[in-house]
Parts: structure tokens; sequence; C-alpha cells
């Protein structure tokens, strides 16, 4: 893809006879929030540390900006993954200090600004040793904002941050993309919360691709609807259409047919379908949320 800004085609990790992951393929275009989604052993870690280096592909090809020179595109990219590498005898600015030396960045008017925005500025002189893990957590995303990125790579950013906490990591993120242009790749367990913040969704299960797909396709596919069984599922369909003028609805392989119209005349819907004869066996208000969409792709294959 001509926008893309990291591009994996068939990636896979072998650790001596285990693959971690096995022909793992994603874009993640310019702009956007990946949301890499899947469990603790999914091989979310593996690909990121991939992505930044710190291991390498047993076979399959890896591009930044469309160009194998990835030490190169690296430089313009921030990794945040498993826990942030905080130096405990430090307090938070004296950390950032630090990093931003390692890093060559000249602006340390830039520490106060960002110890600002993840919530950190009221720490002084407190060393990192008494800091919770929500704090860790921010100081570590602070430290992945120093350089001004392009590309921030997040493994579980939000991990121990109490629920006021993560909104406001939801929105910092957002802020970065819609202000900044920052393009966003990020795992977490908390489906939900990436639910409210992602553009796309890449689902992984055991080191395999189960579905790539955009905001609005997951809203489409999780969107809500009525629920109908009944004894005679072809006669239904065309009570729905002949009956109550409803196009919009789509017969599934359980036998239910989902409807997305006309969401306010359940009663309605129910007495027309009885009325010409149909048994309902199940009448519901339903909606998938991406946690259930989750484990409904992949099904059986969910330990």
């Amino acid at each position: 893809m001509a926008d893309s800004v990291i591009t994996m085609n068939n990636i896979t990790k072998r650790f001596k006879k285990a693959e971690v992951v096995k022909n793992f393929s994603l874009d993640v275009r310019k702009g956007s929030i990946t949301g890499l989604i899947g469990p603790n052993g999914a091989g979310k870690t593996t690909i990121m540390k991939i992505l930044a280096g710190l291991i390498f592909q047993t076979s399959g090809e890896l591009q930044f900006y469309g160009s194998n020179d990835l030490d190169s595109h690296r430089k313009r990219m921030s990794f945040m993954i498993e826990a942030p590498i905080v130096n405990y005898s430090m307090t938070a600015y004296e950390n950032l200090n630090y990093i931003r030396y390692i890093r060559g960045y000249p602006d340390e008017k830039r520490i106060n600004e960002l110890l600002d925005t993840v919530g950190l500025s009221d720490t002084g002189k407190k060393k990192a040793m008494k800091f919770s893990l929500g704090m860790r957590q921010r100081l570590g995303i602070a430290m992945a904002l120093l350089t001004k990125p392009e590309v921030l790579v997040l493994d579980e950013p939000v991990n121990g941050l109490d629920p006021e906490g993560i909104v406001d990591v939801r929105h910092l993120l957002q802020r970065l993309t819609e202000e900044q242009g920052v393009t966003i790749l990020i795992s977490s367990h908390l489906l939900s919360e990436l639910s409210e913040l992602c553009t796309d969704f890449s689902i992984i299960n055991k080191g395999e691709l189960i579905e790539n797909l955009s905001l609005e396709e997951l809203q489409d596919k999780c969107k809500s609807h009525i629920a109908v069984r009944t004894n005679n599922i072809e006669k239904t369909a065309a009570i729905l259409e002949e009956k109550l003028s409803i196009g919009n609805y789509k017969v599934m392989h359980s036998g239910e047919i989902e409807i997305y119209e006309q969401l306010d005349a359940v009663e309605r819907i129910s007495k027309t379908i009885t009325d010409n004869g149909c048994v309902i066996t199940k009448l519901c208000e339903s909606g998938r949320s991406l946690e259930d969409y989750y484990l409904e792709k992949v099904g059986g294959r969910h330990e």
C-alpha cells in the first residue's frame, strides 16, 4: 500500500521448534491507530520486538515506509514494549533528561511539557522506585514521546492505570494522531478500550492472523440488531420483506435472522411474525462488542 508506514508480509518467528508467529501480514496506514488484538501468548509482543529490531524474523519481509532500510526509518519511531525501561534511582525528570541525552534531542523544555501531558508534573524529587505501576507506565509513554516520533509502537501502555488514567491516555493518543499525524500501533488486553481508540484492527491468535479490518468494517459486523429465531426461517424472511418492508437483514448460519432496521419496533415485528403463522423461539435486541467479535472469530482456537 502506498500510504503504509509498516508493512509485514508473511512474517514467521520460530524459537527452536516452536512457531510463535506464523505467516503474519499487516499494513499499518499512515495516521492510523492500529490495534493488535489477542490474548497473552498470541504473539503480539514478539511482533513488536521484530518491529523494534530486538529480535529478527525467521522468514518473511518487513518494510518501513516501503523501504528495506529499516535502521534508518526506525529513527522516526519510538517503542514501548513490555515494561518501560526506567531507572528507579532517578526522578521522572531525570529519566527523561537521560533519554534526551542518549537520543541527542536538544530541547530540554519538552521534558516539563511531557510530564504535564502524562500527569507526572507533580512528582518532583520522588524517585521512580516509589512510583506505582501506572505512574511508571505514564513515564514510559512520556519517554517514547520525547523525540516527537512519527510512529509509536506501544505494548500494553495502559497496564496498571486506573479507569481515569486509561481515558487520559486514550485522549492523548487520539490527539497525537489528529493534531500531529502520529501513526500508532498498540496492543492491549482491554478490548473495549481498543474499540474506543483504534481506526484499524488486526486480530491474532496463537501466532496466526485471524483478520485485519477497519473500524467501519468492525462497526458493520458488530452493529446493533434484533435477533429473531422461529420455526420457519424462510417464511419469516418473507414476512419481514412483504409485511414489514424490512430489507436490511441477514440470515445467519446459526439459523437466526439479524434485523438492522426498525430497531424501535420490536413489538410490531413480533406481532406481525406470529400473526402470520410463525412461532418465535427467540427475539431480542443485541449487538456484539469487540471482545464478543474476537471470541466469535477465534472460536475453538482460543484457550
